[in-house]
């Protein structure tokens, strides 16, 4: 079992940035892959970014690349979403989720483990 809680939200005007964190308990958090998805009002939950076990390798949605940068502190089992360049249409509940193994994916059903959500609101 993990145990993951998310942190970091926010009301942030477009352009600016804002980081997101997850902090993972229970089992040892390097084992799993980790991933962001958020879920805009009234929209399904969509994948954002998912890095491997070590960190070495991440992957992104389309609509955040460029913009958003995922990565993890395993001594401090925690991973982060660093949000730059925000826009309305990031507005969203985002949340963290963990799998095990190393391999990166981007569907839901992927990820056995998810936080409650942190709400990230980016006015215009």
């Amino acid at each position: 079992q993990v145990q993951l809680v998310e942190s970091g939200g926010g009301l942030v005007q477009a352009g600016g940035s804002l980081r997101v964190s997850c902090a993972a308990s229970g089992r040892t958090s390097s084992n799993y892959a980790m991933g962001w998805f958020r879920q805009p009002p009234g929209k399904e939950r969509e994948f954002v970014a998912a890095i491997t076990r070590s960190g070495g390798n991440a992957y992104y949605a389309d609509s955040v690349k460029g913009r958003f940068t995922i990565s993890r502190d395993n001594a401090k089992s925690t991973v982060y979403l660093q949000m730059n360049s925000l826009k309305p249409e990031d507005t969203a509940v985002y949340y963290c989720a963990a799998r095990g193994g190393s391999s990166i994916y981007t569907g839901r059903s992927e990820y056995a483990y998810w936080g409650q959500g942190t709400q990230v609101t980016v006015s215009s």
